[in-house]
């Protein structure tokens, strides 16, 4: 950036905001006050926009931004759009973008008020209006422009857990509650998403590009030839925020259909943005995970895993550190379980694999064992890794009023922890079939306690779980060892593994 602009090093202005400022009203905020760093922020920033400059824009998101951000709005919101308006000549896309980064910033900082959640959500459908049905001549950073997105599904879910809060509720709230019955409705949400997909045409762009007729990737899906990247870009993010909006109603079929045109097992736009990247691989890996598609999760889980090893330092400036930290985290729980259900030692990284001990050896150890301790530890591991799931729904206010917000949650855990109870004996069956290379039924049954017929039931479960079926509808096996009974014999033969990959 330019060093003769100071609009993110402007001292402390005395009329700016006390530190007592809390939200948006209270007392020492003065929403119509611009200091003159802001003013030269903005109009940079729209001089930079009309320009289609998208590197300093980007200097200007990504740092001005948040220094201004830390350095005069830590307890306040920024200054109200209509106070910086006249100074980008009340341009009505900029307004728009500008108030996207006001609201994400009282997401971020403060603490929004109902009234705030849904004055954001009728920002972005003014936003996402305008981007479907006008003509938007803009380049914006890829940054920006997955971060609309993933702050839009993120507002969503945040919504949705705090209209479930209703023992809380003041009658004020309750009374906003009613008055906004439609802000962030799930199907606005979808239907947004899924308009901005089809709008920018993004799938037969991808589809073109196997085919070499477009350069979508090979351009980070930026127009250099005078056009704009926002519709289509939106798009592709879009689908990303699909598959999550999916995995927080618990649909992982329809969301892993929604990400489907990206092919993630190569490099492509999404791994441009950490943000993005790591959003992806993380609902797509728990999304695998819940279809027990648990190679395809763990293969992916350790791709990622090995990335912020490598990659994390470069990223410790960026306001996101915090939350890449945090998914890495939630990833090493997230692969110990998938480990822990099915034993894919080879699909792990060396660096992954030490990492993993270190963090969850112990835990591993307990979840082997399928007793009450073992699955207290797959209750913690999931608790703490799955996603934030919502109740789509809107709360009947009429009836005593109650806190729903952990229900879907709820739900999600015990459907999973079924699933860990119905392979409880599949792991004894594994330690002993790697053992032998052919073993008779009646041996085996005594090895694990049980009669010949709950044996043979064991042994169905075990082909059936380690067993899943793929997005193409064809069944596949997730275990490292199989096994084929020969009747006449009772005698269990282990199939060579290697053969049937």
């Amino acid at each position: 950036m330019s060093s003769s602009y100071d609009y993110d090093d402007g001292s402390y202005d005395s009329r700016a905001y006390p530190s007592s400022a809390m939200g948006g009203g209270d007392v020492g905020y003065d929403p119509n006050f611009v200091p003159d760093s802001v003013k030269t922020f903005v109009v940079h920033l729209y001089r930079h926009i009309r320009e289609k400059n998208v590197y300093e824009i980007h200097q200007m998101y990504e740092g001005s931004f948040q220094r201004l951000s830390e350095r005069m709005f830590r307890e306040s919101p920024w200054p109200s759009v209509e106070a910086v308006a006249p100074y980008v000549d009340n341009d009505h896309v900029f307004c728009l973008l500008y108030r996207e980064m006001w609201f994400r910033h009282v997401y971020a900082r403060l603490s929004p008020t109902g009234r705030q959640r849904a004055e954001s959500w009728d920002n972005y459908c003014s936003l996402f209006g305008v981007v479907l049905h006008g003509v938007v001549n803009m380049q914006l950073p890829n940054q920006w422009l997955w971060d609309m997105v993933d702050e839009f599904v993120y507002q969503f879910q945040s919504y949705c857990q705090y209209r479930a809060k209703l023992k809380t509720k003041t009658e004020e709230e309750l009374q906003l509650l009613k008055q906004y019955d439609q802000a962030w409705n799930v199907y606005g949400v979808l239907n947004y998403l899924q308009a901005l997909v089809e709008k920018s045409t993004i799938i037969e762009i991808l589809e073109r590009e196997k085919d070499g007729l477009e350069q979508f990737t090979a351009t980070d899906g930026y127009d250099y030839e005078g056009g704009s990247n926002v519709l289509k870009m939106l798009g592709y993010y879009s689908m990303i925020g699909l598959l999550r909006v999916h995995c927080l109603l618990g649909d992982y079929h329809t969301g892993l259909k929604c990400l489907a045109p990206i092919d993630i097992g190569q490099q492509g736009v999404y791994t441009i943005v950490i943000g993005s990247h790591i959003s992806t691989i993380y609902h797509y890996g728990f999304a695998n995970l819940m279809l027990r598609r648990y190679v395809e999760a763990i293969r992916e889980f350790n791709k990622i895993l090995l990335y912020i090893l490598k990659y994390k330092q470069y990223h410790q400036k960026s306001p996101q550190y915090d939350q890449i930290l945090k998914k890495n985290e939630q990833m090493y729980a997230l692969l110990a379980i998938c480990l822990s259900l099915c034993p894919q030692t080879k699909l792990i990284e060396e660096n992954v694999s030490s990492q993993l001990k270190e963090k969850y050896n112990d835990k591993m150890s307990k979840m082997q064992r399928y007793d009450e301790e073992a699955y207290a530890v797959y209750d913690e591991l999931f608790s703490y890794a799955c996603p934030k799931f919502i109740t789509p729904s809107a709360p009947v206010l009429e009836e005593p009023l109650t806190n729903y917000n952990q229900d879907a949650y709820r739900l999600q855990l015990k459907l999973f922890l079924y699933e860990v109870k119905q392979q409880q004996l599949l792991a004894g069956v594994r330690n002993f079939l790697k053992l032998y290379s052919t073993i008779s039924l009646a041996k085996l049954a005594t090895f694990m306690e049980v009669d010949e017929a709950t044996l043979r039931t064991i042994l169905m479960t075990y082909k059936h779980k380690m067993h899943a079926v793929g997005s193409d509808g064809k069944s596949f096996s997730n275990s490292d060892m199989d096994f084929y009974i020969v009747d006449f014999e009772e005698m269990i033969g282990e199939l060579d593994r290697a053969n049937l990959d």
